[in-house]
Parts: C-alpha cells; structure tokens; sequence
C-alpha cells in the first residue's frame, strides 16, 4: 500500500494550496497511492490537512493518518475531518521532548513511498528532512516532491 508523507515550512503561504491540491490528485490517480500521513504543526500541516480532506470527499477510499510526535494517553487524540485515525510510532515513547518533531518525521521518511514536499531550501529542520530524504531517494527508496520548485 503505497504511503505519502509531507513536511514543510511551519510558514508555508496559503498561496501553495492550488499545487498540493494539483499533486494530492497526481499521487491518487497516477501513482496510486492510498494512504497519506501528515503532522500537526505549522500552516503546511494545516494547507494539507485542509487539501486532503478534500480529497477525500471525492476518493473516499484514500485514508488519511494524523502523526502524532508527542502522545498523552491521558488526551483523547482529536482527529481532524476525515481523518481516519493517528499514528505515534512505538519507538517514539523514549524520545526526548525536543528531538520528538525531528525523529517522527525521519521515521516517516523512512517508511513512506511518497514525500511531498515545501523546501524554499533555507535553514532549518525542513532543510534538512528533505535532505535526508534526498539521500533516501537516491538509493531508490523514496520519490519526492518539492512544491517550492515549482512556484
């Protein structure tokens, strides 16, 4: 079952909407990819969220996962609409708190199919994920996409 995961700039501008909804699509319907799993941190999390609940009412079969980079068994894990359920990665529990964000997302890099991505290729975290991933990707393991290459 093909996977598609995403990161991006916690100050990704609206104006990416039109691309993640146009890829989104592409990884549906040409790459057939029926699981996505995004995050909950930043405004890119959020255009994502948005843009995949909105796929969602036109392929209803897709499944959307949350990632969790910190877990409160004492908090129920509020989903956002039309997401079908969350993952916190088992190996996350010894995690320290600060290095939680950073190591959830190399964990999906590592068991995703898909990234896509927004990498205006400054400093920071998202830098260097996408760097990581394009290592990964070299070696065949992972296909990504960088919206910000295309704007």
């Amino acid at each position: 079952m093909p996977i598609c995961f995403f990161i991006g700039h916690r100050d990704t501008p609206d104006s990416v909407m039109p691309l993640l909804e146009s890829e989104i699509e592409r990884h549906i319907a040409l790459c057939r990819v029926n699981e996505f799993i995004v995050g909950n941190r930043g405004s890119f999390d959020r255009l994502v969220a948005q843009a995949l609940g909105k796929a969602k009412r036109h392929y209803p079969e897709i499944r959307l996962t949350l990632l969790l980079a910190y877990y409160n068994p004492n908090k129920p894990v509020v989903l956002p609409a039309y997401f079908d359920d969350s993952l916190y990665p088992g190996e996350m529990e010894f995690v320290p708190r600060r290095a939680a964000i950073i190591r959830v997302n190399r964990y999906m890099i590592q068991h995703s199919h898909y990234l896509i991505a927004y990498d205006k290729g400054s400093i920071g975290n998202t830098k260097n994920l996408v760097k990581y991933a394009r290592c990964r990707a070299e070696k065949g393991l992972i296909c990504i996409t960088n919206l910000a290459d295309q704007i």
